[in-house]
This record gives structure tokens, sequence and C-alpha cells, in this order.
């Protein structure tokens, strides 16, 4: 019998994140260009979901075999989107036009809202615009007919309206003609904001795309400009590989790769200014449909202001928070002989990642390393990490990289990097068939130093990537140890990641596709177990997406027999609160300065309190489809500070949201005087402890 548990649908429940993070930028306690970096990242967030989630329902209505999902599913799914992303334009330009741009006038910086530069700016404009944009200008004619000009995703375009200059213009009984024109910003070659010479102690920006519009009777001279308004594309991105068991992974990858750009359409997005016959014209002349129509406003590509100018510098912006130095690991001088005394716990990007460069730097040079084992899933380029382990292996070590080609969006990276490892003598171990990997793991493997001594192995487990980039700007929690049921576990997964073994049982480890979902339906029904015989169930779950429908039966079903369920989910959730079966769950979504990205799975277990930290979230595709890990934190005192993480997040009323039935934001404000913004206080937090640890 089927039950009547309801779900969100995934891409609704991510567009409600998305609205999430977009409500940073009308948060007047920031600083002005913290709101601005807001907006920047809900645009790019949004492009990129575009160009995979929807481009994936398209290719079912376009009868692409690929997903999992009717005709008709993908056709109501697409409209529920389209009518969420329009009202959410709408409260984008809001803020940026109502209070953004006012923000910023308090500062004397002003950005132009127009293309009519005031008079003590025309010179500078029309100078700039000869000497440095006019060159790198391609305008071409619109035909309509069944020749079309290729339009990029992921750039900006105008297109113009204009009238042949003739004598007759005058005459009442003549009737214009219109002519089209489209025309490419040149990204490449001019920033898209230009400061302008300030004045009167005002700081002035401009659109490149004002810039333009201001000069374009320059480029048609033998027209009149009617009109010109901002449109762009978004193409199919996602790369799906047909039979990964056929032939090569790596030059299949490497052909998909070079044709994303010429990807299906799944959105155009245009000036809600746009008349509608102009639009009809546009859609005619490029084989728009309706349904791929998404209203924008005067200014498209919103991802760039990331890039608009800071005349009035660091007042303006967030005071970072440093990476701090662990004591212990500091007077210790080696990382490695730190690790071989004690587990030791790194919180990024509150503590510093310069420890992992560390420890593998110390590998590559010590004689007692033998051998390095590592996953690659996404890398910063030029990323100091992969360098390390080419210094490794040019001082003899061998060096095994597990490179995940499908990393969606690192796969040319991953490539190029890979490549770099060859040719340095790394052993490079690719995607395996129908399968990511997106375990992140590293070993250290050891000789043995002296007769009768058993070595020492070190691993790193850990719920982010070996990025140094993004480990400045996502929150992920490491673990270094030497214990060896955890290192043999790990040397398990490198055995099975190197197609030497198929099956294993692990002591410790949890492993997804082995013995991951067993080990979670247990833990949670132990919990109901519990609550059966008279004691306490508690479950805490803080994790970036919740869809798999079978985990969340397993949830709600906990509910439903009394076990207090707290979730703390920074993006999509399916489970749905706040009905009969959901009345013990309670959601916390947290969005900040830093992306919330490690997940931690607590079971509160009559006392005992099973802690995990892994790098699966519980989507359909990471328990099933994927090799993901979870670890057991064992040590009382790393236990501890975790549990103790998790209730300041659970506490916070400044940042924290919760999500109700309809998908809503709901920020946790209480009446508590104490405020607590969970990213600052858990900084605080780390910080007293190990000071306190320092004076221990």
């Amino acid at each position: 019998m089927e039950n009547s548990y309801k779900y969100f649908k995934r891409d609704i429940s991510w567009l409600s994140f998305n609205y999430r993070v977009l409500l940073e930028a009308e948060d007047e306690t920031l600083p002005v260009y913290e709101r601005i970096k807001f907006l920047s990242i809900y645009s790019s967030n949004l492009e990129e979901f575009y160009e995979i989630r929807v481009a994936e329902h398209r290719g079912v209505i376009m009868k692409k075999q690929y997903a999992d999902e009717s005709y008709a599913e993908a056709e109501q799914t697409l409209e529920e989107i389209t009518q969420e992303v329009n009202r959410q334009q709408r409260e984008y330009y809001r803020i940026f036009t109502e209070q953004v741009l006012p923000a910023l006038n308090k500062e004397n910086i002003f950005l132009y809202q127009n293309c009519v530069p005031q008079s003590f700016h025309e010179e500078f404009v029309h100078n700039f615009f000869n000497e440095e944009v006019f060159p790198f200008l391609s305008p071409v004619m619109i035909q309509a007919g069944e020749i079309r000009t290729f339009i990029r995703d992921r750039r900006l375009y105008l297109v113009i309206r204009m009238i042949k200059r003739s004598k007759r213009l005058n005459d009442p009984d003549y009737v214009p003609e219109y002519y089209y024109a489209l025309m490419k910003i040149p990204y490449a070659k001019v920033p898209r904001f230009i400061e302008l010479p300030e004045h009167e102690g005002k700081h002035y920006v401009m659109f490149i795309d004002d810039i333009i519009r201001a000069n374009l009777q320059s480029v048609f001279p033998g027209y009149i400009i009617d009109s010109c308004y901002s449109i762009k594309i978004s193409r199919d991105a996602d790369i799906y590989i047909e039979d990964e068991k056929a032939g090569n992974i790596l030059e299949k990858i490497r052909k998909k790769v070079k044709k994303r750009k010429i990807g299906a359409l799944s959105r155009f997005m245009y000036d809600r200014a746009m008349p509608s016959d102009f639009l009809s014209f546009i859609c005619d002349a490029f084989g728009i449909v309706p349904d791929d129509l998404v209203v924008g406003g005067r200014y498209l590509n919103l991802q760039d202001l990331n890039k608009l100018p800071n005349p009035r510098g660091k007042e303006l912006e967030s005071k970072p928070l440093l990476p701090m130095r662990i004591p212990y690991l500091d007077e210790i001088g080696s990382v490695i002989k730190a690790i071989k005394k004690q587990d030791v716990l790194l919180h990024f990007p509150y503590q510093s990642f310069d420890y992992l460069i560390r420890l593998l730097m110390e590998a590559a040079f010590d004689p007692k390393v033998d051998e390095i084992k590592i996953t690659q899933y996404r890398v910063a380029e030029n990323s100091a990490v992969i360098n390390t382990l080419i210094s490794a292996a040019q001082n003899g070590k061998k060096v095994t990289v597990f490179v995940e080609l499908k990393a969606r969006f690192d796969e040319e990276n991953n490539m190029l990097t890979a490549e770099k490892m060859t040719q340095a003598g790394i052993r490079i171990i690719y995607s395996i068939p129908g399968l990511k990997v997106h375990a992140k793991i590293a070993i250290i493997i050891r000789k043995d130093t002296r007769e009768g001594l058993q070595r020492k192995h070190l691993a790193y487990l850990s719920t982010g990537n070996f990025n140094e980039k993004t480990a400045k700007i996502y929150s992920d929690i490491a673990l270094l140890t030497a214990q060896t049921e955890l290192v043999n576990d790990i040397n398990k997964v490198f055995a099975i990641l190197e197609g030497r073994i198929c099956e294993a049982t692990f002591s410790h480890l949890l492993v997804a596709r082995f013995n991951m979902v067993p080990a979670l339906i247990e833990m949670i029904r132990r919990e109901i177990q519990h609550v059966n015989e008279g004691r306490k169930g508690k479950i805490i779950l803080k994790m970036n997406g919740l869809h798999d429908k079978n985990m969340i039966n397993e949830l709600y079903n906990a509910s439903e027999q009394g076990v207090e369920i707290e979730l703390i989910v920074r993006g999509i959730c399916c489970l749905v609160p706040d009905q009969p079966y959901s009345r013990n769950i309670r959601i916390t979504r947290i969005v900040d300065m830093f992306l919330e990205h490690s997940r931690i799975w607590y079971f509160y277990n009559d006392g005992t309190e099973d802690l995990y930290m892994t790098s699966a979230d519980w989507m359909q595709r990471n328990l099933n489809r994927r090799i993901e890990t979870a670890f057991p934190i064992l040590d009382p005192i790393h236990k501890e500070e975790i549990i103790d993480i998790l209730r300041i997040q659970l506490k916070d009323n400044v940042k924290a949201c919760r999500i109700d039935q309809h998908l809503n934001n709901i920020y946790k404000r209480d009446d508590n005087p104490v405020k607590t913004r969970a990213q600052v206080c858990i900084y605080n937090y780390l910080r007293d402890r190990y000071a306190l640890d320092k004076q221990r």
C-alpha cells in the first residue's frame, strides 16, 4: 500500500534555498559590498541551475532518455520553475534598485542606471568607447529565416532595433521598416564595469553595456536607433555518457566537454522592458519557444556584480575571519608526529588549510614514507595539493591519485591536472563506469622503521575537497588519524578504487554502495526502539541535500514514533515539515559568510552519542550511485567539540531560518537578548577552546 507522505519537488526546494541566498542582499546589517556579493552568488547559482536541472527536464520533453521522469511531469515542473524564478527575479531587481543602489549612493558611489552620462562624463564615455570598446565589436544583422546566428551561453548580448535613414521619414504615409542587429558584449577585452572620473567627491561606475548603448549611433551610422535591450541564453551543460563501460571514458568526456558550449537551449532571458513585437521577432529569428522565456531586467549576467569596483576599499566589505593556527600542531613542529600521538581535527575555514599541505609536504620528503594515495574530485587551479604530490613522486614516492572525471564543471581542470601528474610519474586511476567517487580520503603508507615494530600509516578523511581555494569559504571538517582500524578501512576503499577487490567489510567506516544505507537505517530504527522502551530518541543530521525518499520515509516513521529530529539542511530538502507524520522534525537552514558544507550525523543512542562525519548527502545519487565515506568520531574530546558546534548552529537566531510546509524561509528570531550568529560563534568557540588547550 502506498504511503500518504508528501515530498517537496527537488528543484522547487532548491529555488527556495537560492531565494534564501538572495535574502542576504536585503540584510542592512551587512556591509554593502557583502550584500552585492550575495546578489552575484544568487545569479551564478541560477545560471548553473538552468544549465543542469532545467536542461534535464527539457531533455525529457525532447525525448532524450537520460532522466527518470515522464513528459507530463517534466512539463509541470518546468512551469513551476518558471513561475517561481520570475517571482524571484522581480524580488531580485527590487532589492537591487530599491535597497542596494541607495546604500551605495549613501557611500557616494553611483552606478549609472541608464546610458545617458552626466555632462562631466560625456567626453570620457565617448573617448573610452572609441579607444577601448569599438575595435572589439562585431555586430551582426539578424535575418528572419533559415539562417540563424549562433548565440553562446553565459555571454551577454545586445539586440538593437533600427530604422534606415530616409528622406521620406517625415512623410505622413511612410511606413518605416525595422532592421535588427545582434551584438555580443566583448567581455574578454573590457571589464563589465568602468570607473568614471570622480566628480565633487563622488565616485561613478558605468556598465559597459550602457557605454555601448550611449554610442550605438556611431556603430550604425546609416540607421536611426529605435531601441536596444539585453538578452542572454543558458544551454545544457551536463555531460551524458550513454555507455560508460564501452571504450575510453577519458576520451568520451573530453569530447563532451568540447561540445558543452553548443548544448540545447535551456533559458532565454530578456529585458522585461522589451516590447512584445520586438520579443516576437527575436523569438522567431532564433527559434525561441515561450517555455524558454525568463523575464529579466535592464542588466543581465549580474553574477558579474562580484567585479563591481569598490573605490572606498575594505570599509565597505565584511571583515574576514582569519584562519586560526592550532597551537598543538605548531608546537610539535611535525604534523606526522602529531597524528601518530593523537587524532587531529581540522575545521575549515576557521583553521588553516596549511596543515594539510604541510602533512603532504612532510610525506613527500620523509624517508619513512613509501606511498601516498588520494582522491581528486575538485581541486584548485594550480593546486598546491597537486604540486606537493608531484614533489612526492619526484622524490621517489609511489603516488596514486584517483581522478573523478565526472565532477561537474571541473572535468576540464581534472583532465589537465591528471595529465600534469602523469608526466611527473604519478599513477592516475580514472572514473569508475556508472559511478562517481565523491569520497574525500587520503592515506600515507609508511615503512617499518625498526625490526619488530609495526608501521603506523596515516589517513586523512574529510567532508570537503582537497581544495585550498574553497577551503577559505566552505565550512568543512577533516580528521587526521593513525587509528589502525580506520586506516585499514581506508586501504580497503582504495583497493576497491584500484580494482583489486570488489567486495569489502569495514570495521568503522560506512561506505556508500556497501554498508552505509543499512547502517543508517539501523541507527534510525534503534532510536525508535529506545523511544518505544520509554527512553529518549534524538537525531541531528547536518547535510547539504536531502532527497532520497526511502531515507525521508525512515525519518517520517521515526518522527511518528516520537523520535526528536533536528535537520540542518543548506540546500535541497524534499522532506515536508509541519505534517502529522513530521511533527517531531524541524528543519534549519543557515546562509552566511561561509558556505555550510560539512555533513554530520548524530544519533543519541541512549546517551552513547554516535557521531559520524561524511562526504555524503542524502541524495539518491550519493547513497546509490557514488562512492562516499562516513567516518566515526571516536575521541571523546573531538566528539564533544562537534556536538557543541551542532548546538551552536541550532541556537542561531541571526542567520538561521526554519523551513515551513510551504518552503518559506522563516527567520528564527526570538526574544533572547543574546544574539547567536553561528559562524561567528563557532569561530570564537574554537579560538577559546584551543587557547585553553594551550594553557593546559
